[in-house]
């Protein structure tokens, strides 16, 4: 038999045109001579519907998009499998469907729930309380979908008390697993999951088929890279990453030895560039908008967020403004103006020093800068004001430029250069912001982002010769730190163990800790790593805990 895995892009709540996609594919993979076509983890309604799944009209459309459009392509043609939300007895249900001969014949409900990452599935569906199978083409199959063969907290065996996946296997006497996913990518997931999934084929002796979605759906980006392992553990298919794709494997190469062992596949600074450039194509279009706005300052985060937006959307939807005040260096207004020629975006020069000037007068007795704090956030927000106004006139969504190290830290100014739609860095801290500029003029073979803008001291240029030390550890140190604090959840005193001087630790968390209310109100931001802002690290804006006492207050 031969099996499709269908690794689509669906938009989340788009039911016709998730139906009419998979329409389209199921008849491309029953040309191919296919018996089964494969789609992903709750491929009906796009992964994640969050609370669309609240609302009984939602569920009873999900329901005629199965039994009336899908279902009946099945008569006289291959079974399909699909993901889809389920009613049974008053209780819904995260569930594969499988669709033979123009009706639903068997159903697997989802047995471990998953509630990291935001997804929250406790909330919409109740857990199965038993693995099922299926009979699929004359084999006994397994169904996972989601995380149930390794449990929620991502280890094998699973570490939740649940049963281990290799016995359950053989429970149910399965000669093939075939889970149904929507994972999305986090950076260095692809070699776990390889890892993992061929350990769990060896040890089992069951061939397993891993069908990922792809697409960018808000802040998480799935990257498809779907898998196919033999009965011995060996990787003998894989589809693309980033991209939609339809891969073919005949059932009985899921016996046999692989004739060639593909090479494991290793993220690097590519797969994050890969992966924030499908993250902004899939916001502005499943946003219904075409073309995007940002703020070009001559340094290098606006520098890389253009390079994507533009590889992304293409120049022609990319405008760029430049805003110079009082304290831009020349130097900067010509590295952005390179820049944009060098994407061959139309830009905007609006200088700010006017109303900046009008506001000093309003503001400061006698019209004199202070060169205080305010008078620089000031600026930025005129900035964020004309951009909006832009964006407002023309129809366009707006790319803020923040990196994950500035947002941490709090160096970022609320309704300044936050404001906007995306955060498309927000995810990426400084020191791999410097890695994709190198990338992204490597990638063209050319210099796309002027070597000025990467060679020169960071600096937002609100004050005379300002420069982001003269606010923050160096980048290479922050990072290093924010990294323990954030992601490996280490107390200061742990960090400080590992070698890392004490003033600056303590430093860094006060400074994190005192900016989570500028956090809560950020544009949404790509996720890439597995402790993005937002959903993944949920922080009180009013507590009670401060490290630098080391004690509640």
């Amino acid at each position: 038999m031969r099996i499709a895995l269908a690794q689509i892009n669906p938009v989340v709540g788009a039911l016709k045109k998730n139906a009419a996609l998979m329409a389209n594919t199921y008849g491309e993979a029953r040309s191919a001579g296919a018996g089964l076509v494969i789609f992903p983890e709750l491929a009906v309604t796009g992964y994640p519907p969050m609370d669309l799944l609240l609302y009984s009209g939602f569920l009873q459309q999900v329901e005629r998009m199965v039994t009336a459009k899908l279902a009946p392509l099945t008569a006289g043609g291959p079974a399909m499998l699909l993901g889809a939300p389920w009613r049974f007895g008053g209780a819904l249900y995260n569930c594969a469907l499988l669709l033979e001969n123009g009706a639903i014949t068997s159903v697997h409900r989802k047995t471990l729930l998953t509630g990291c990452a935001g997804f929250d599935e406790h909330r919409y569906f109740a857990p199965s309380p038993r693995q099922e199978s299926m009979q699929i083409g004359g084999l006994t199959a397994a169904i996972a979908i989601g995380e149930e063969i390794w449990g929620e907290h991502g280890f094998y065996p699973r570490q939740d008390g649940g049963p281990d996946p290799v016995d359950e296997l053989a429970r149910l006497d399965a000669a093939l697993l075939i889970k149904l996913s929507a994972s999305p990518y986090l950076y260095g997931k692809h070699a776990w999951h390889e890892k993992n999934l061929a350990r769990l084929a060896a040890k089992s002796k069951t061939p397993i088929i891993y069908l990922n979605q792809v697409g960018g759906n808000d802040t998480l980006i799935f990257d498809g890279t779907s898998l196919v392992y033999n009965n011995r553990g060996e990787l003998i298919c894989r589809a693309a990453s980033f991209e939609t794709d339809l891969l073919y494997v005949e059932s009985e190469t899921l016996f046999a030895p692989a004739r060639q062992q593909l090479a494991p596949l290793a993220d690097n600074i590519e797969t994050i560039y890969r992966a924030l450039r499908l993250g902004i194509k899939d916001y502005i279009a499943k946003t219904g908008f075409k073309s995007v706005v940002l703020g070009l300052s001559g340094g290098l985060d606006s520098a890389v967020v253009a390079a994507l937006a533009v590889d992304a959307l293409g120049p022609e939807n990319v405008l760029g403004l430049l805003l110079p005040s009082p304290y831009s260096s020349s130097h900067s207004v010509e590295d952005a103006g390179e820049l944009a020629g060098n994407l061959g975006i139309r830009k905007r020069v609006i200088p700010i020093e006017k109303p900046f000037e009008a506001f000093l007068d309003l503001c400061n007795p006698g019209g004199s800068p202070l060169l205080d704090l305010a008078e620089e956030n000031l600026q930025a927000r005129i900035r964020g004001t004309l951009i909006m106004l832009v964006a407002n006139r023309e129809g366009r969504l707006v790319l803020t430029t923040s990196n994950k190290s500035e947002l941490s830290v709090g160096y970022c100014t609320l309704y300044g250069d936050m404001a906007g739609a995306l955060a498309v860095l927000a995810d990426i801290p400084k020191t791999m912001v410097y890695d994709l500029a190198e990338y992204i003029n490597r990638r063209q073979g050319k210099e796309i982002i002027p070597r000025r803008t990467i060679t020169k001291p960071p600096s937002a240029e609100l004050r005379p010769d300002q420069k982001d030390e003269d606010s923050l550890p160096p980048y290479r140190e922050l990072d290093p730190i924010l990294e323990l604090y954030l992601e490996n959840n280490m107390a200061p005193e742990e960090i400080i163990a590992q070698g890392y001087n004490e003033n600056t630790v303590y430093k860094v968390v006060a400074l994190v800790d005192r900016s989570e209310h500028k956090r809560r109100q950020a544009a949404p931001g790509l996720q890439v790593t597995s402790r993005a802002f937002g959903a993944e690290r949920r922080m009180p804006v009013a507590r009670g805990y401060d490290y630098l006492e080391g004690k509640e207050e």
